[in-house]
């Protein structure tokens, strides 16, 4: 497919999820060919606290598309601006919210119409929880987003960067719109070897985040050539082995065309991915 052909069925199917209230794993005659996992039992699978994301999150938050935890790696700080990458119905910019505090900000921008109304419906319940007013949606894509340059403590993203068909121009834009200093912290789908064939062309595993997923050498490299650095990448098991362990019918299908006694474990994981911009000084240890 092309760039816009696979954008445009990213689009529609994740309209689809947001319509729907739950995650898809691919094209049906409704959209969505199986039911999601358990959201909060995902969750808390992949490392998010209970009690805070009930404390929190307004009702359809979560729709249970997270392979990570982004926040819990960002250190995130008060008075900080943050940027969420594929936002969703808001679950990572609404759990941020509160790490920034009232002097802080979080921008999460989508380019699904369904999932962007989904997220500024949620907003009225996220302050009636928490008191806060600092979380705001705009429409746009990850490889041309609608932030200024230099302007963004933080740049997060759940399970999202893997669905673009332009990695390296993702990447550029985070370092663009990251101030001197500024930090990635990004969970996401990475490849520790190619996939057959069968599983890397089929649709339902672009749109499931796994086809799309990059090798690790290829992330590396799109990373550094964007001008990121200090990259440390952590593999989580986690993920993975839950939807596995679960009979998720995605994970099913890609052992299905794996060669046999292969796993997508094998193949498959999530990833914690941290960088830094560098700052103005480049004296040794601060650039």
């Amino acid at each position: 497919m092309t760039k816009i052909d696979i954008r445009t069925t990213v689009r529609e199917q994740y309209g689809a999820m947001a319509r729907a209230g739950s995650s898809c794993c691919g094209p049906s005659t409704n959209g969505c060919c199986a039911p999601a996992a358990d959201p909060t039992a995902l969750a808390s699978a992949i490392g998010y606290d209970a009690a805070e994301l009930q404390r929190i999150l307004p009702d359809g938050a979560n729709l249970g598309l997270s392979c990570g935890n982004p926040g819990a790696i960002a250190a995130l700080k008060a008075g900080e601006v943050v940027l969420d990458l594929g936002s969703g119905a808001g679950f990572d910019a609404f759990l941020c919210g509160p790490k920034v505090g009232a002097t802080g900000r979080v921008i999460g921008v989508d380019m699904t119409p369904d999932m962007l109304a989904k997220a500024r419906g949620n907003i009225a319940g996220y302050t009636q929880r928490t008191g806060l007013a600092n979380v705001e949606f705009r429409m746009g894509e990850i490889e041309h987003l609608p932030v200024a340059d230099a302007s963004v403590d933080v740049v997060i993203s759940n399970c999202v960067i893997n669905l673009s068909p332009d990695k390296p121009q993702v990447w550029r834009e985070i370092a663009r719109v990251l101030k001197p200093g500024g930090r990635v912290a990004v969970s996401d789908i990475v490849l520790l070897k190619p996939l057959p064939e069968a599983v890397a062309t089929a649709i339902n595993t672009y749109v499931g985040c796994i086809a799309g997923a990059s090798l690790v050498d290829e992330l590396k490299r799109m990373m550094r050539e964007a001008g990121l650095v200090k990259a440390v990448l952590t593999p989580k098991s986690a993920y993975v082995e839950t939807l596995i362990t679960g009979d998720d019918p995605l994970y099913q299908q890609v052992r299905a065309g794996l060669p046999a006694g292969g796993s997508p474990v094998d193949y498959i994981t999530s990833m914690d991915i941290a960088a830094v911009k560098p700052g103005a000084c480049c004296a040794p240890g601060c650039c």
